[in-house]
């Protein structure tokens, strides 16, 4: 599997850290179109503490967050701003639809691409597969603001 981006790179576009950094590589990328990221799933993740103790899955709303991440290096990367000067907010979801467990030991795959995009506000569709098995996918919008 190439590595388009590693998680120093991913680590100067988002601001997010641990615990709640959710993408660990990006493997793809059509600037202002596309992006493929991996989400390794570990036993580590200190929501699984509580999200359950006896059978351990990944929340569904960080398996959107986790797109919304692709999302945002893919708006990042394409207009070619950083964090210090711009944030990209999740400003919304529709239709989002969750179709297998995620476990400990699942890689995610999680695909975006761009539906549209005018000014500051982004819409985009984005699926998270493990393997060849669709988990999750939604559509999802993204707002952009400069820092001040």
């Amino acid at each position: 599997m190439k590595c388009v981006m590693d998680i120093h790179e991913i680590l100067t576009l988002l601001p997010h850290r641990y615990p709640f950094l959710l993408i660990d590589r990006v493997i793809e990328i059509d600037m202002g179109k596309s992006l493929v990221a991996i989400k390794n799933v570990t036993m580590n993740e200190t929501f699984f503490t509580g999200h359950f103790p006896n059978r351990p899955v990944m929340p569904g709303v960080l398996i959107l967050e986790a797109m919304a991440q692709a999302g945002g290096v893919l708006a990042y990367k394409s207009t070619g701003s950083t964090p210090d000067e711009t944030l990209y907010y999740f400003a919304g979801i529709d239709n989002a639809r969750f179709r297998r467990v995620v476990e400990p030991g699942d890689q995610l795959r999680l695909e975006v691409s761009v539906m549209r995009s005018k000014r500051d506000v982004w819409k985009l569709e984005g699926s998270a597969y493990v393997g060849d098995e669709l988990a999750c996918s939604a559509e999802f919008m993204s707002a952009r603001i400069q820092r001040g």
